[in-house]
């Protein structure tokens, strides 16, 4: 009975502490517009190539900065830029992380950055975007162009930031940018996908 009462007592204690569910909108009349920062704990980016054939093999960048002025209104003014540190790339092995970054590959070390900067911004629909922009990898420039469909926005439960999420899918083709390694038997096409998180800075 004493256990009953306590596992009771401590449900409903849970319960009482949890945030509550949030509230997210793909309306983009309730988004509010302004300047908002990569929110690095929440947002992924990801390249993914054929490897010899046989898989898909997916590697994995954290610790993403940057900003978008959003104008939910006219999407066509917004403007983004992130940055994405090369030396925070994980793989599923130790060795393979190590491979990825040595200078047979993206060459952390030389070329610590990646950047993708917004150049047009083409509404398709009120939740999806083509967003062509300049990607400067392993030190060299190239346009890309991002399918980008907004996942929600809202205000964070947690710590009650006006919060905005995207994700974005694109391709390019990596030799263009000097990683030549193994082509093509690891294709030449890499996917990328972004996971984006963003918080409205307080005005």
């Amino acid at each position: 009975m004493k256990l009953s009462v306590l596992a009771l007592g401590l449900a409903a204690g849970l319960a009482l502490a949890a945030p509550a569910s949030a509230q997210a909108t793909r309306d983009p009349a309730q988004i509010q517009a302004g300047t908002y920062t990569v929110d690095p704990g929440h947002t992924q980016a990801l390249f993914t190539v054929n490897h010899f054939g046989f898989s898909p093999y997916t590697g994995i960048f954290s610790d993403v900065s940057g900003t978008l002025e959003l104008q939910p209104a006219k999407p066509a003014e917004s403007r983004l830029k992130v940055t994405i540190p090369v030396k925070s790339l994980y793989a599923p092995s130790q060795h393979m992380t190590d491979s990825l970054k040595s200078d047979k590959w993206l060459d952390a070390t030389q070329f610590p950055e990646m950047t993708f900067t917004s150049t047009k911004i083409t509404p398709e629909g009120k939740d999806k975007a083509k967003v062509a922009g300049d990607l400067t990898l392993h030190g060299v420039t190239k346009p890309v162009i991002l399918e980008v469909t907004l996942v929600g926005a809202g205000t964070n439960p947690i710590n009650k930031k006006a919060t905005v999420g995207f994700e974005a899918k694109g391709t390019l083709k990596r030799s263009e940018f000097g990683v030549k390694t193994f082509v093509p038997a690891v294709s030449d096409e890499v996917q990328l996908t972004l996971h984006g998180a963003f918080e409205r800075k307080d005005q």
